[in-house]
């Protein structure tokens, strides 16, 4: 019998406190201080392991080792995912439901996701010309909304996006939260939901026809192993599931307009770009700023992982955040520079903003090829289109919050927006 090496060990009784004082450096503090990519500690009264790493992200996502229902805590679900969603399923079950998430992620449904994003994208820069000063982050909320919606087939009338765009993101910003912030995502939870399911009803009952290629039909229409329709809160759950993380990309508009105002070489190559260039600026985006801190899952049964004993039922955190920086995936990690992705040779597991692992049956995030479309035409707007000026203010975020966003939301004033020119590139393919 093989014996386990000895886990380093946070010599304290609980962790907790330190963890919401540390945020997203919390796992990535510990793992460089002891040279690990592993180490124990102890959350909210019970032991957790983490890890972190290319290797580490692997192991998480080999389903005869870990399962995720019983990781998820209630408070984030009743929040922000949701109750009985595809996060918290596993095996054959979260394999048919997560098919039902990939039926809607076609290369015909990405491409009208690009043009609905192109148009939306405009229209709020033309508006943004008439005004003295925007915040980025509000304007980037509703008009993510709009593209979210009508992507996923959810009618939206003008004068509830505003209402409709916050509370999607009062679900995000609640993963964080304690006292009112949680609260607040609580709120929106229920809001969400009655709005979701009462549309679901009407196109179960024929008042309302969306498109067949929508998230809303496929989902209204899902049928469960079982042979049963989806239950009508979960359907909803799940469109949420869709609209949600479309609004969410507003943290990462934020800082890829943070990108170009700190780095204007990098702009000045983007403008020149036929696609590729600003595709690397995208995924840069996403690997540099902090966006996930990290995931949870459990031991399925008890194994041993780099001659560590990981026991069954033990709760285990992928630090996303520090596998991002890892200074043994990518050279000078704490630096911006798009160029680390040219040669980049796409492992499903080193590069993980969203999560890691297989698209079509693991739990990594459906909705990351959505993600990069709608970033691609934002950042090609904002680098070649638009005439504009940053104000004085305060661009600093917090490590401490999650998510985060530089504190000032990112004012500014929009001078001129280019003519729209024909033939406009954007980078292809998948991530």
């Amino acid at each position: 019998m093989i014996k386990a090496r000895k886990m380093p060990k946070e010599r304290t009784i609980d962790q907790t406190l330190t963890l919401l004082a540390e945020g997203y450096d919390y796992l990535p503090n510990r793992t460089i201080r002891e040279n690990v990519n592993v180490f124990q500690t102890r959350l909210l009264g019970q032991k957790v392991i983490c890890i972190s790493g290319e290797e580490a992200a692997r192991a998480f996502y080999d389903e005869e080792r870990f399962i995720r229902k019983p990781a998820v805590p209630k408070r984030i679900q009743k929040a922000l995912f949701g109750e009985h969603g595809v996060q918290v399923l596993d095996d054959e079950e979260h394999k048919h439901r997560k098919a039902m998430f990939m039926s809607v992620m076609t290369h015909e449904n990405l491409g009208r996701l690009e043009e609905i994003s192109r148009r939306e994208w405009r229209a709020a820069a033309r508006g943004w010309t008439k005004e003295q000063e925007i915040v980025l982050m509000e304007e980037a909320k509703r008009t993510l909304c709009r593209i979210a919606c009508e992507w996923a087939g959810v009618p939206l009338y003008e004068d509830e996006v505003k209402n409709r765009a916050q509370q999607l993101f009062d679900l995000v910003d609640s993963i964080g939260g304690v006292g009112s912030r949680y609260q607040r995502g609580r709120k929106a939870r229920k809001q969400a939901e009655d709005w979701i399911a009462e549309l679901i009803g009407q196109v179960r009952d024929g008042t309302l026809h969306p498109s067949e290629n929508t998230a809303l039909y496929i989902m209204a229409h899902h049928t469960e192993l079982n042979g049963e329709q989806m239950k009508t809160k979960t359907a909803a759950v799940e469109v949420i599931n869709i609209i949600r993380p479309m609004v969410a990309i507003a943290y990462f508009v934020v800082f890829g307009a943070l990108a170009l105002h700190e780095h204007p070489l990098v702009r000045k190559r983007m403008k020149e770009d036929d696609g590729m260039y600003s595709k690397m600026v995208v995924q840069e985006v996403r690997r540099y700023y902090p966006f996930a801190p990290m995931l949870g899952a459990r031991v399925r049964n008890d194994f041993l992982w780099e001659g560590y004993a990981f026991k069954k039922g033990t709760l285990v955190l992928l630090d996303l955040y520090g596998t991002n920086h890892h200074p043994d995936l990518w050279e000078k990690p704490d630096e911006f520079n798009p160029e680390r992705f040219r040669n980049w040779r796409k492992s499903p597991f080193d590069f993980i903003p969203q999560g890691g692992g297989d698209y079509d049956k693991g739990h990594r995030c459906a909705g990351e090829w959505a993600t990069v479309k709608v970033m691609m035409v934002f950042m090609e707007l904002f680098a070649k289109e638009l005439d504009y000026e940053v104000f004085e203010q305060d661009l600093t975020y917090s490590m401490a919050r999650i998510p985060t966003y530089p504190e000032s939301g990112f004012r500014m004033k929009v001078l001129s927006l280019k003519p729209k020119e024909k033939n406009q590139v954007t980078g292809q393919g998948h991530p």
